[in-house]
């Protein structure tokens, strides 16, 4: 809230006070959202049907509020649950389909593992022990701190929240321990840690269905209109490859482009041992989880065999997580991050399988079609990849991109004649990989950007390189890869 000097001072200055400004921005992004919703609700569509063009109006509404955030998200996906309702889109028994999805549920239980992870700070000590072991230099220290990102990614699917929120403040721990602060010592090491620690994360979670919360999401859009079922073994497997060599370049290539001036870092070691001895042994909630998660990662591995879905998986690692008392049940009630993904990832899969269902995901990816139609499919495959990357430079989340654009590619993909298994999975791993090119594309991109270690052109032309890296690894060795596997 603004105070009243400061509403003062912004008259005085000429300037608009604080509140009329918040309103203003209010009004905008509202307006953002609903002139397109009304543009495809009212005008004639050609190939729609009324209701198709309806649907797909609330649809495309209810994501723009979500990237423009007019209110809690999960605000916004109630409104579109009740304008599909009231306006009799659907059947008022499909409103809540969406909350009967596993991978709803799936993607609850992961942010119950985070939190599990963060609050007995299991994340920070395996961070620490790996800059114990490694961190001799600035280049091995860059490895240590993908590697503990690396170890966290199946468990914390959220990149905000292991980037963000376990790797970066013990990033800035350690440059400040060099006294490389944002400014002109940031490029002592400071900067090199950053940019290592935020192009890694974005990396491990393309490299697990549970390393980012809409993987499971793509999987239920790649078995809905490929039918193609990707678990979470065949999600890991088909990453592994082009995943691990992407991790092992990354340190290395930032070295090169953006060398720290420190370059013994040995030291540091001395502030692993010293904040691990703080936090002291072991505890008994640390080892317990340890022993849960585990199980947990081998249930989903394992999963094709005893035929028990990811989800229920899950569900029961949670359940050991709270009768372990790793975590109490007021803590699972108080982790809003959860609820909110519930509510609004139920809502916008329910709008999304009704779009598939009715057959407006086909008329759309057709109209997309008619511009590549006859060219050989691994040049339309090519040209629509590099496009869904690239496109993200209008995103400011990975999960809109997936929500909004996904199935159309997806759709597009497979009528251009690309292998269903190769469409699904690359359009996934992109959905994560494309977060680099900006300091907005993500969650954790703000958080290290935000600080000032990295100047934005820098970060801009860092990321475009390592976007070009990714796509001659992912679209190169990744196919090849593919191909023995015989996915294509």
């Amino acid at each position: 809230m603004a105070t009243v000097t400061q509403v003062r001072e912004a008259m005085a200055g000429g300037g608009t006070p604080p509140a009329k400004t918040h309103s203003r921005n209010l009004l905008m992004k509202w307006l953002a959202v609903l002139a397109p919703g009304a543009f495809l609700y009212f005008v004639f569509l050609p190939g729609l049907t009324v209701n198709q063009r309806h649907l797909l109006a609330i649809f495309v509404a209810t994501i723009i509020g979500l990237v423009t955030r007019p209110a809690a998200m999960g605000l916004v996906a109630f409104v579109g649950m009740s304008l599909v309702a009231v306006t009799r889109t659907l059947p008022a028994s499909n409103i809540l389909s969406g909350f009967s999805n596993p991978a709803v549920w799936l993607i609850f239980c992961a942010f119950i593992f985070a939190r599990a992870i963060t609050s007995t700070r299991l994340g920070a000590r395996i961070a620490y022990l790996s800059i114990r072991r490694f961190g001799q230099s600035s280049l091995s220290l860059g490895y240590s701190i993908t590697a503990a990102d690396l170890v966290l990614a199946p468990f914390v699917p959220s990149d905000t929240a292991r980037g963000g929120g376990i790797i970066y403040p013990i990033v800035r721990s350690v440059a400040t321990a060099f006294d490389s602060k944002p400014g002109t010592t940031a490029k002592r090491l400071g900067s090199y840690l950053v940019l290592v620690g935020f192009h890694s994360t974005y990396v491990t979670s393309a490299m697990f269905l549970t390393g980012m919360a809409a993987n499971s999401v793509i999987a239920e859009f790649a078995d809905n209109l490929a039918h193609v079922d990707l678990t979470w073994m065949r999600w890991m497997i088909g990453a592994s490859i082009p995943g691990v060599l992407t991790l092992s370049l990354i340190p290395y290539l930032l070295y090169l482009v953006a060398p720290p001036i420190v370059r013994n870092t040995a030291p540091v070691r001395d502030l692993a041992t010293s904040e691990l001895r703080r936090m002291g042994p072991i505890s008994h909630q640390e080892r317990r989880l340890i022993v849960i998660m585990l199980a947990v990662m081998a249930g989903w591995i394992t999963s094709p065999w005893h035929g028990i879905s990811s989800s229920v998986v899950a569900i029961a690692g949670v359940s050991a997580i709270l009768l372990g008392q790793v975590l109490q049940w007021d803590e699972l009630l108080s982790e809003s991050r959860a609820w909110d993904a519930l509510i609004w990832f139920g809502a916008i899969l329910m709008m999304a399988e009704a779009l598939q269902k009715q057959g407006v995901i086909h008329i759309v990816s057709g109209a997309i079609f008619a511009h590549i139609q006859g060219w050989a499919w691994m040049f339309s495959f090519a040209a629509l990849a590099i496009s869904y990357l690239y496109i993200h430079y209008g995103f400011a989340s990975m999960t809109a991109q997936i929500l909004a654009l996904y199935p159309g590619f997806l759709a597009t993909a497979l009528a251009a004649g690309v292998p269903p298994m190769l469409a699904a999975l690359v359009f996934g791993y992109f959905s994560n990989l494309n977060a680099g090119i900006t300091h907005y594309g993500t969650g954790s991109a703000p958080v290290y950007f935000g600080e000032g270690f990295v100047a934005l052109g820098e970060w801009w032309k860092l990321g475009f390189i390592l976007s070009l890296v990714n796509l001659l690894i992912w679209l190169g060795l990744g196919m090849t890869w593919w191909k023995l596997l015989g996915w294509w």
